[in-house]
């Protein structure tokens, strides 16, 4: 497989830039996946024709009335933390960001850039870092008005990433949530906002250690969620730290060539528990976004069974299609971008064709796509 066989025209006006009024107001395609498909890199034009006539416009808010009355839902308590940084090299001189829009090129000229992606060591994070090229391993980095953190430059990784040693201070993430920024995906153009600090968090975030939401999440509110228990669904969570492994582009034109970065994960007792009683009474598993069908199907592959045990790990699992589902049985996700990791493994999950034919009616539709955008629910 190739990446083009993951393309599709995307009008960039369709590229949500805001969050919806009301999360749960977003509009979800709805797409049944019929009983014995079997997914395929190619299927016939009339199999693609029938997939269209399947599919179902209506809004997130219905999500709880479309689940079965045994169905196990997990969501994704990561949460996000003001991971963007704004520095100067040492010797520069520093200058106030909060009046200029931390995104422009004008602003970025003559300063330091940093996404801490991951946590690798006390102090230690491994992080993207503009301008790439001119920052070398050696060089501190001075972050905030006052210098209120400091870090030196200590490894380059494969993917380009610097590990950064920033120097021990009491309340680092008290610091960091003073003077980061929200880490908005690049595709939404503007500064990030006071309110993004809210509305690009999920209503269960507990677990601070990612830099991108698990976007399916965005949709939830506390009233969906008592819906959902009202009828009598389970409901657990486990912990996927949005990394690099989520949402750094494929870099080899063959599918099966690219690899993904790790990224941190939990399963508690509780959760591997519930997953384990679904799974012997042949119940449905629910996954709300790629984030937790990544941890619960990496999972069941370090098993080597459909088994989810409790414990922490590091993930590294790339689903393309072709790949055997142990664990998830319907998934609710966002749309993703062209030729994105996540855009295989949806196409994973519900077919190739089918795929890319829901997102062409998305498209023709109207939808909202990507992260502030609308979504959709594979059965």
């Amino acid at each position: 497989m190739l990446l083009k066989d993951f393309d599709y025209h995307l009008p960039e006006d369709l590229i949500a830039q805001e969050p919806p009024a009301d999360r749960a107001g977003a509009r979800m395609l709805h797409l049944a996946r019929p009983s014995g498909q079997v997914d395929q890199v190619a299927e016939t034009a009339a199999r693609h024709a029938a997939a269209a006539e399947r599919m179902e416009n209506t809004v997130f808010r219905r999500f709880p009335d479309l689940l079965r009355p045994d169905d196990l839902v997990v969501f994704n308590n990561t949460r996000v933390f003001p991971a963007r940084l704004f520095g100067h090299r040492s010797g520069a001189r520093a200058q106030p960001v909060s009046s200029r829009n931390p995104a422009s090129r004008d602003f970025l000229k003559g300063r330091t850039e940093v996404l801490l992606t991951r946590q690798v060591g006390p102090n230690r994070w491994e992080a993207l870092v503009r301008p790439g090229r001119k920052i070398g391993i050696g060089e501190r980095i001075r972050f905030g008005e006052h210098d209120d953190l400091q870090a030196e430059i200590v490894a380059r990784g494969e993917f380009g990433e610097r590990t950064l040693q920033f120097d021990a201070v009491p309340d680092f993430f008290e610091r960091v949530e003073r003077i980061g920024h929200i880490p908005l995906p690049p595709y939404i153009g503007r500064a990030d906002q006071a309110s993004d600090r809210d509305r690009y968090q999920t209503v269960f975030a507990r677990e601070r250690g990612s830099v991108a939401a698990p976007t399916a999440g965005l949709h939830f509110t506390p009233e969906i969620l008592e819906r959902i228990h009202a009828r009598g669904i389970e409901t657990c969570e486990v912990t996927l730290h949005v990394g690099l492994g989520t949402f750094q582009p494929a870099r080899e034109e063959r599918v099966e060539d690219n690899r993904l970065h790790t990224e941190r994960f939990h399963v508690s007792e509780e959760t591997a528990r519930a997953i384990q009683t679904a799974i012997a009474a042949r119940r449905r598993i629910v996954a709300v976004g790629t984030t937790t069908v990544r941890t619960l199907e990496y999972c069941a592959m370090r098993s080597g069974a459909s088994r989810v045990d409790p414990g922490d790990g590091e993930a590294d699992i790339f689903i393309y299609p072709g790949f055997r589902f142990r664990i998830v049985g319907a998934l609710l996700t966002n749309f993703h971008l062209p030729q994105s990791t996540l855009l295989m493994l949806v196409s994973a999950f519900a077919g190739r064709e089918r795929t890319l034919a829901a997102y062409a009616h998305a498209v023709a539709s109207r939808y909202r796509f990507y992260s502030y955008g609308d979504c959709m629910f594979l059965e």
